[in-house]
């Protein structure tokens, strides 16, 4: 596991098998450090991961509500066809965005932030 940083987001490089009691444990602590850090606009790079079970889909859910509860974002790249073809079928993919690469992964929090911007105040 790598991470770098990207003007105000950290990509994570994840490599291997996303599995119980392998990385698994490794991206949860990443994942819970980035946040201590107030590092919440987070893209996980998927390309060297060669497979991922129950626990390290599980893994992946429990980061992204984590990020999500402290405002921020999780953005997956890298999804080889059978792990696409995983998150199709988990349909997990309506619970992430996934980007072909990591400048329009990048390029989506920045329009994100855009468009929180441009939303009309609304009181009630």
């Amino acid at each position: 596991m790598n991470e770098r940083q990207s003007a105000a987001v950290t990509i994570v490089d994840l490599k291997g098998k996303l599995r119980v009691g392998g990385n698994t444990l490794a991206l949860h602590q990443s994942i819970r450090s980035l946040l201590l850090e107030n590092k919440t606009q987070i893209v996980l790079d998927l390309a060297g991961v060669t497979f991922i079970d129950s626990c390290g889909l599980g893994e992946l859910i429990a980061s992204q509500v984590s990020v999500e509860n402290e405002g921020g974002e999780i953005k997956l790249i890298g999804l080889t066809e059978s792990l696409r073809e995983l998150f199709t079928v988990t349909r997990l993919l309506a619970v992430f965005d996934t980007y072909e690469n990591e400048e329009n992964a990048i390029q989506g929090f920045t329009e994100r932030a855009e468009n929180a911007a441009k939303a009309p105040l609304v009181f009630a």
